[in-house]
């Protein structure tokens, strides 16, 4: 247990991060889930708009520290691609 009052407001502070970190994480998983919806019902125009909304959320994630900017990228690439595919 905490003994500090450093300690203490860190607990709170890490307690309200966490929450929205979370939060943010699951806005992008979704962003990323319609894209990947569109993809397997082979709607390439839903595909591709919904790749332009989910890039900035990812972009997003990584300048807020949630996503490693090799893991953005790597999920844009293959979300890229699945939408390349689609004739």
């Amino acid at each position: 247990m905490a003994n500090t009052p450093q300690a203490k407001k860190r607990i709170r502070r890490n307690a309200r991060r966490t929450e929205v970190n979370g939060a943010r994480v699951s806005r992008i998983r979704t962003f990323i889930k319609k894209v990947e919806s569109a993809i397997a019902l082979g709607d390439k125009t839903a595909a591709a708009a919904a790749l332009a909304a989910a890039q900035p959320e990812l972009a997003r994630g990584v300048s807020k520290g949630v996503f490693h900017k090799n893991t953005a990228s790597r999920k844009f690439g293959r979300l890229s691609k699945g939408v390349g595919g689609l004739a």
